[in-house]
């Protein structure tokens, strides 16, 4: 069977953009066989961190509702074992990418995947005035749209789009590869015990009353806190 038959959706929600300090709330993923769906993976992730408002917004996924959800480590252990050796598929795939690699580089764990990027090939394939967002091509598709931003939902839509946008590509006698994500990642550490000790300090003192994740804080992050606070209230 031709390898770029076989492949593995993925779609990630998070609480934002930024892979250094953002979490991953949902994962979608469907296994995919010669055309064919013949697994899938969902799952809300209890990563801990606060959900904005605005994703709440856009999602539907609240606290509470996360909270229910798989460990951090369990859910991406998971989604890891069904990707297998599998390339990827995903709708702007680079960018749930990164929040794969980075709790890989987190927990040493090699990953390097290849994949095929549904927003490329739309922009490749499709008329340049034509939107190439999902919702867009769902409907330009005759896909029906459900469930809007959230992950197995947006998965199994990303796979038929692809599937269409294959079709398209034969007929046009073009040849489509998966290519080797590259994405550079450096290793999150847990925040000190000396760091959480002089945050907790500064907050008594000044009576700071903002959201701090404890369990997930960043070396990192604890230290652009701290700058923050000496920032705004002193030392």
């Amino acid at each position: 069977m031709d390898r770029k038959m076989n492949y593995t959706v993925i779609d990630l929600e998070m609480t934002g953009l930024d892979v250094k300090k953002d979490k991953v709330i949902e994962i979608g993923a469907v296994k995919v066989r010669g055309g064919i769906v013949v697994d899938t993976f969902g799952t809300l992730v209890d990563s801990k961190a606060d959900i904005p408002e605005r994703v709440t917004e856009l999602t539907g996924i609240t606290n509470e509702m996360a909270a229910g959800g798989m460990s951090e480590d369990e859910a991406m252990e998971r989604l890891a074992a069904l990707i297998g050796e599998d390339a990827i598929v995903g709708h702007n795939v680079t960018f749930d990418y990164r929040f794969v690699k980075q709790w890989a580089v987190n927990r040493k764990l090699p990953l390097e995947l290849e994949a095929f990027d549904t927003l490329q090939l739309a922009r490749i394939l499709l008329p340049g005035e034509q939107s190439k967002k999902l919702e867009n091509l769902c409907e330009s598709f005759g896909i029906e749209r459900k469930n809007a931003h959230r992950a197995l939902d947006d998965a199994l839509e990303t796979q038929q789009v692809f599937e269409c946008l294959k079709r398209l590509a034969e007929e046009a006698n073009m040849a489509i590869e998966p290519k080797r994500l590259i994405c550079k990642i450096k290793r999150q550490t847990p925040a000190t015990p000396h760091q959480v000790e002089r945050l907790k300090e500064l907050r008594e003192k000044y009576r700071i009353q903002d959201e701090v994740c404890w369990e997930v804080l960043t070396r990192s992050e604890a230290s652009r806190l701290q700058d923050f606070y000496y920032t705004h209230y002193g030392r």
